[in-house]
């Protein structure tokens, strides 16, 4: 029994669908286009450059060398946290200013960069995201210079490097163009779907014997023709009568 009313409750949503098909799709175009304008005409694109440092403590003692590894993970924490701090980044912006004439603070800049570091690797990668590509390669650079060279006098040890140099890459990573017209088209469809099902609650008309039978499980008894009212004998009943003797003579009687 339970299997029946799903099945027969999927059928009433399918067919909902289908009934208001072209309204729906109307909807997820409409939501395509409100997804266009959004992303090309108010969102600004930010692209992405990345810095690779290495810390790797040089020596010649081979036994020494996991001891020296192990201090090189431990401070790799401390650099992480060092690489978002004015030391670094109040010359960073100052020479973003003078090269690139970035209009930013240091708050700003400090948002714009993230550092990310796998489990047991000695590669810190600084990522800088900026509205324009050269500035977010011309920043990553800067960081991996001013940090190379004055980690130095901080940590008093010369164990870090650049292994590799951000570069321009002009592949906006924002906005995400395919995904906000796929959620532009699903937030259509949503309201589409919405308002059809709005619609068939308000709608409380009997579309036909199917309706009655299969959607209210009612009997049907009789049926009553449609009256056209626009017929002057509608509420006249008419009897012809033929004459026997006569097969050309015909009687119309009528009763109201």
């Amino acid at each position: 029994m339970d299997n029946k009313e799903n099945f027969i409750s999927f059928t009433q949503y399918l067919n909902i669908f289908k009934k208001h098909m072209a309204m729906i799709i109307t909807w997820m175009c409409i939501g395509i286009v409100v997804a266009v304008v959004v992303t090309f005409g108010f969102m600004t694109p930010k692209y992405k450059s990345t810095v690779d440092l290495l810390v790797n403590q040089r020596t010649n003692d081979v036994a020494a060398q996991y001891n020296v590894q192990q201090a090189d993970l431990q401070a790799i924490r401390t650099y992480k946290d060092v690489l978002t701090k004015g030391v670094i980044l109040n010359d960073v912006l100052k020479e973003a200013k003078q090269k690139d004439n970035y209009t930013g603070s240091i708050d700003q800049l400090k948002s714009d960069i993230s550092i990310s570091n796998e489990n047991n690797s000695q590669v810190i990668s600084v990522t800088v995201v900026n509205k324009n590509p050269y500035v977010a390669t011309d920043i990553a650079n800067m960081i991996g210079d001013v940090f190379t060279r004055k980690i130095k006098k901080i940590m008093k040890v010369d164990n870090v490097t650049i292994v590799n140099k951000a570069t321009v890459d002009t592949d906006p990573v924002s906005p995400r163009k395919k995904l906000n017209l796929a959620l532009g088209a699903l937030v259509g469809l949503m309201v589409g779907l919405m308002i059809a099902f709005i619609a068939e609650m308000r709608d409380t008309t009997i579309n036909g014997e199917e309706f009655l039978v299969e959607e209210l499980g009612l009997t049907i008894l009789g049926k009553v023709n449609h009256l056209n009212l626009s017929d002057r004998d509608y509420n006249v009943a008419r009897v012809v009568v033929k004459d026997e003797k006569d097969p050309g003579n015909w009687q119309d009687n009528r009763r109201v």
